[in-house]
Formats: C-alpha cells, structure tokens, sequence
C-alpha cells in the first residue's frame, strides 16, 4: 500500500490523532469517506458520459459528415 510500512502507518495515526484529536477522528473518517464516494460516482458519472456520446456519434453523424455524403 503505498510503499508504507506498518511502523510509518502507526506514526501518521499517532499524528492524525495528536492533531485532530480522538473526538474529531470519526467526523474526518466520515468526511473523506463522503469524498471518496462522491469521487468514484464521479468518475463513473464520467464514463457514462463518454460511452453515451460514443453511441449517439455512431447513430447521428455529425453535420459535416452529412454534406460530405451529400456531395
């Protein structure tokens, strides 16, 4: 994970929990929790978006391709 080992993951949790206190830990937990959620409906917002204009170009050539048919 990261190239992280357990001794560096127990002092960024010894920090966090200096800075933030053990009150506040479950609040900053449930906040980037909601931020990751949001990021990965994102993306996937994203590439819905992207396979739905795929297909309507596949159905719908666009205007310039028309008149190049055309003539």
């Amino acid at each position: 994970m990261f190239g992280l080992g357990t001794q560096e993951l127990v002092i960024i949790l010894v920090l966090v929990l200096i800075v933030f206190g053990a009150g506040k830990l479950p609040q900053v937990g449930g906040a980037l929790g909601k931020g990751l959620r949001n990021f990965k409906k994102g993306m996937g917002d994203g590439e819905d978006d992207i396979e739905d204009a795929q297909v309507v170009d596949k159905i719908e050539p666009k205007k310039d391709e028309k008149e190049d048919k055309q003539s």
